[in-house]
């Protein structure tokens, strides 16, 4: 697998021309690449961000959050929340390279990757090829953040190995990969998270990704979530104190 970050001028909230930008900053695609974009440019190319001063943060987190807990001290500002399918801080708002605001995530990110790559195949006259939209987030009891997938187009999301053999013969029961969240993190670790202004990385060489010439359905992408009672780890998620947030 090689990760190629691509560098871009500084993005704001002015800079509402995203497909315009990809055509500027990427080059000629090869088929079998997965196009990883920051979630953040996404968002700011839709005028996701609130100014700083008109809103303040845990309001926002309980208008984007799916399903949030209420904010402690001990958290350090830090409200945990789920959006969507995802467990994440803040709700994936974030104030980090935003010329100052809150930026949110893309309203529809799915929508989102599936218009990027339905413009990336048509620039480039090719339909194997893959879009991810990434975001960073923590996992519990280990220090740092890393990529998590939120949203992708033109590839299988999960390879299904259940009934294959290990190197022993024993037929796997429950193994499944998640390909987009591996390819998140490969991808969001060359991005990097503050100055390098590397929203975007080419993802090639890729064996074990499936390309689909076609949006996700609504059964796969139904295939991803877990309901938290079904969880590994359903007995902290079913016990928490949630609160139904804004997002639906």
């Amino acid at each position: 697998m090689r990760v190629t970050p691509i560098r871009t001028p500084v993005i704001t909230p002015q800079d509402r021309d995203l497909l315009g930008l990809l055509d500027r900053v990427l080059p000629p695609l090869q088929p079998g690449t997965v196009v990883a974009i920051s979630a953040k440019i996404v968002a700011l190319s839709e005028g996701r961000v609130v100014p700083a001063g008109t809103s303040d943060l845990p309001t926002l987190v309980q208008q984007e959050a799916s399903w949030y807990l209420p904010p402690e001290e001990h958290r350090a500002g830090f409200t945990i929340s789920i959006v969507e399918s995802a467990l994440i801080p803040n709700a994936g708002i974030d104030e980090s390279n935003s010329a100052g605001g809150y930026v949110l995530w893309p309203a529809d990110p799915q929508t989102s990757a599936n218009t990027i790559r339905a413009h990336l195949a048509r620039r480039g006259g090719h339909q194997s090829l893959g879009v991810l939209l990434t975001d960073s987030t923590v996992t519990p009891l280990r220090r740092g953040v890393l990529g998590l997938g939120i949203a992708h187009s033109g590839f299988a999301a999960i390879n299904n190995v259940i009934g294959q053999p290990d190197v022993f013969g024993r037929p796997l029961r429950v193994t499944q990969v998640n390909v987009r969240d591996a390819l998140a993190a490969a991808a969001v670790v060359v991005m990097g998270e503050s100055h390098e202004q590397t929203p975007l990385a080419l993802i090639e060489t890729v064996p074990f990704v499936v390309f689909q010439d076609r949006d996700p359905t609504p059964a796969e992408l139904r295939a991803l979530r877990i309901p938290p009672e079904e969880d590994l780890y359903g007995p902290l998620l079913t016990r928490a104190p949630w609160h139904r947030g804004g997002r639906v």
